[in-house]
């Protein structure tokens, strides 16, 4: 790719001797004198990197450099001067300045500054098209189910979602799906132009865990690459990075971490100078971390920094209405991918569906799926394909549709069948209580409250 570079600066001389530079190096070069039509040559030219004077007559350069970063923020802007003022650098790299370059400009500096800036480009092409991918399954409140929890849910974090900077704690089950719900926030924020950038901390090996997240220089360490890697929290930059399972992160990764949260700046490994980050910071666990604070596995500080909005992601069997409907989206969704033409599924099934504990909760019930429709030869979904669920005796669901109600001429209380119906249950199930409830689509609390409710004590062997 030949790639374009606007230099705008009003001596004639450095734009000439720069843009002939620049040519031999193979770029494709436009220059601009005048700042005050930057803006129409942007539009024309398109540059991909621009190299900006700061002192120019007209106009500032660190103001231009500001609205750059408003309007053309994925352009990088190399910032060049005649004066080596440190606070210059340190309030262009502030403002968003890429790098930064004193005139004159040594050949070698200037190649390597842009190589860095166009590795950089590179990368957030890459995250620009997995994104592209990304966003073509727009997700919405219907995606999620229509249970009164879960619709509660995305209402809330729909809410949080416009907040450009909040930091959001997403809490959950492992298979509840929180980085789906990481995608809802960042799809619905201003930020969504911006890279999504996801983590899993507990994947992390903890000797590799800094330079993941923040990046590391050439020969940082033994085994370091042998050039600049830019880390997680750079690849997000004035986007979205999720850190699910945060509460894996060792106790000095931790410190290292509320530091990028309340400076907004860290260190590469192996670097001299900072790196500023501009990213909204989703966390995500499993864990209580109140009781990881107590236990001192989860530094407080840390804590109270990233809990500044919580949501609370209900597990599956919270919500059993939504079970039947994330069936059928997953069939429908295996179906495609493996070719397969199916009618739908056996009402036998959608009671062992939604009666089945789902510890995996939504990650579970989308394997089962998955390896169900994968293997399956029939037009329908039965109950026979599911035998791996090491589910309770299915014979119990099978023979369902034998039972037959009758009401006496008289009449009944309702308080007698529901006392039969359990009476009779619990014989299926040798006293079980949880087998049970499991059989009666009931959770366990809700059964051993009707048994109370009802004077219905029971022991194994019932019956």
């Amino acid at each position: 790719m030949n790639y374009k570079i606007l230099i705008v600066d009003d001596d004639n001389l450095v734009c000439i001797s720069l843009k002939k530079v620049l040519i031999k190096m193979g770029y494709n070069v436009e220059t601009c004198m005048d700042a005050r039509q930057i803006w129409d040559v942007i539009r024309s030219f398109q540059p991909n990197i621009i190299l900006l004077d700061i002192y120019l007559t007209t106009h500032n350069g660190l103001e231009i450099l500001r609205l750059l970063q408003k309007e053309y923020f994925q352009i990088p802007v190399i910032m060049i001067t005649g004066y080596a003022d440190v606070k210059i650098a340190v309030n262009a790299m502030k403002s968003g300045a890429f790098d930064f370059l004193l005139k004159p400009i040594e050949l070698d500096q200037l190649q390597a500054v842009l190589n860095k800036a166009l590795e950089n480009l590179k990368l957030r092409n890459e995250i620009e098209k997995l994104n592209i991918i990304y966003k073509e399954d727009e997700l919405t409140r219907e995606y999620f189910g229509s249970s009164v929890k879960i619709q509660s849910c995305v209402t809330s974090v729909l809410k949080l979602a416009k907040s450009a900077d909040t930091t959001i704690l997403l809490e959950g089950e492992s298979g509840t799906g929180k980085e789906v719900f990481a995608k809802l926030i960042h799809q619905n924020s201003p930020r969504n132009r911006a890279p999504f950038i996801q983590i899993n901390c507990a994947t992390i090996p903890k000797e590799l865990a800094e330079s993941e997240l923040f990046g590391h220089e050439k020969g940082a360490f033994t085994g370091a690459s042998n050039k600049t890697k830019l880390g997680k929290f750079e690849l997000a930059e004035t986007g979205t990075i999720l850190l699910d399972e945060i509460g894996e992160l060792s106790l000095d990764m931790q410190v290292k971490l509320l530091r990028v949260l309340q400076e907004k700046k860290f260190y590469r490994l192996g670097a001299e100078k900072e790196t500023n980050v501009n990213v909204r910071v989703i966390a995500a666990t499993n864990r209580n971390l109140e009781e990881e604070v107590k236990r001192g596995n989860f530094r407080e500080d840390l804590y109270y920094r990233i809990n500044v909005a919580r949501v609370v992601i209900p597990a599956l069997r919270e919500r059993k209405e939504d079970v039947i409907f994330l069936a059928y989206k997953f069939m429908n969704e295996f179906a495609l991918k493996f070719g397969k033409n199916l009618k739908g599924i056996d009402s036998e099934v959608l009671r062992v569906l939604e009666s089945y504990a789902w510890k995996g909760n939504i990650r579970e019930l989308k394997n089962v799926m998955e390896r169900t429709i994968l293997l399956l030869e029939d037009d329908e979904l039965k109950l026979k394909h599911l035998g791996f669920l090491q589910q309770t005796d299915f014979s119990s669901f099978e023979k369902m549709d034998e039972f037959l109600l009758r009401i006496p001429k008289d009449g009944i209380k309702i308080e007698v069948v529901l006392k039969a119906l359990i009476l009779e249950t619990l014989k299926i199930t040798n006293g079980n209580q949880v087998k049970a409830a499991k059989v009666l689509g009931l959770s366990r609390s809700k059964l051993r409250y009707r048994m109370e409710q009802l004077g219905i004590e029971v022991t194994k062997n019932i019956g």
